[in-house]
């Protein structure tokens, strides 16, 4: 049993604030710890309901927030933001966790609600529907097989996760105030039931199907500025402008999509930062 793990920032418990969120902020080294005791709690909860091998891989902002020294040593890491793909050995895992994510933009009274970056993007759909980074990563996953069995964060981020998935594993760390703020389960309790969670749904993978996507797909994204759109080329059929903010990608294939649309690369392989 093989599970693949990736872990984004806002949606750890204790994470509320942007300082805590970034290179250089003010509380983010004391965040860095919360990132990786949330994270050492989901490894152990897998490893206890079987998983022969655990991939984790540090899917925050430049991908490198994990403090190595006190990781888990039982299982191998990714860190780092250059590599081409967004999950490099996804393909091989039988299920995937989502460990700290957070709702998609523009969720009312959800912790730092956005997608893939407040700083550019404004709004995702795919097929038509709003997308966050819980169906963008879902349907890497289900392109390659891979169900999604576990999302971890606010109250928000549970439910678009139980929306789109429907009778999977979740574990609400906090329920959320407003943007900035949340209501805490304590760090023992938080870590309790992270390790809860992820055992569960180690056993319940037979249980899981992967999320699928028809054979033509489109993406639609309005940026945060004109300026964004102003750069790109627009064949008329594969990327086509809709208006001044929002273009929109077709492809025959959600992976093909997605990768045109540049969400199937790391965030920071773009050069931007993901908050």
């Amino acid at each position: 049993m093989n599970v693949f793990i990736a872990v984004d920032m806002e949606g750890i418990s204790g994470v509320v604030i942007p300082e805590q969120l970034g290179h250089g902020r003010l509380f983010y080294q004391e965040a860095r710890r919360m990132l990786v005791n949330d994270t050492n709690a989901v490894v152990e909860g897998a490893l206890a309901g079987g998983a022969d091998s655990v991939l984790v891989e540090d899917a925050h902002s430049s991908g490198f927030n994990f403090i190595y020294e006190e990781l888990h040593p039982d299982a191998e890491y990714i860190t780092g933001g250059a590599h081409q793909q967004r999950f490099p050995f996804l393909e091989d895992a039988d299920v995937m966790m989502l460990v700290g994510y957070h709702a998609m933009s523009g969720t009312a009274n959800a912790v730092r609600d956005h997608t893939m970056s407040s700083a550019s993007y404004q709004d995702i759909w795919i097929n038509g529907a709003p997308s966050g980074e819980i169906m963008i990563d879902a349907l890497i996953a289900g392109a390659l097989g891979v169900p999604v069995g576990l999302v971890t964060g606010d109250d928000k981020a549970c439910g678009e996760a139980r929306a789109l998935l429907g009778d999977i594993e979740t574990a609400q760390v906090k329920r959320a105030l407003g943007r900035h703020a949340a209501r805490m389960l304590s760090p023992r309790r938080a870590r309790k039931l992270l390790r809860t969670k992820a055992r569960r749904t180690v056993e319940r993978v037979a249980e899981l199907s992967p999320l699928g996507a028809p054979a033509t797909n489109t993406v639609r994204i309005r940026y945060n500025s004109t300026d964004f759109v102003d750069r790109m080329y627009f064949d008329g059929a594969v990327c086509r402008k809709i208006d001044p903010r929002t273009i929109e990608y077709r492809g025959e294939g959600i992976l093909e999509t997605l990768s045109t649309a540049r969400l199937a690369q790391p965030y920071s392989a773009a050069g931007q930062a993901d908050l």
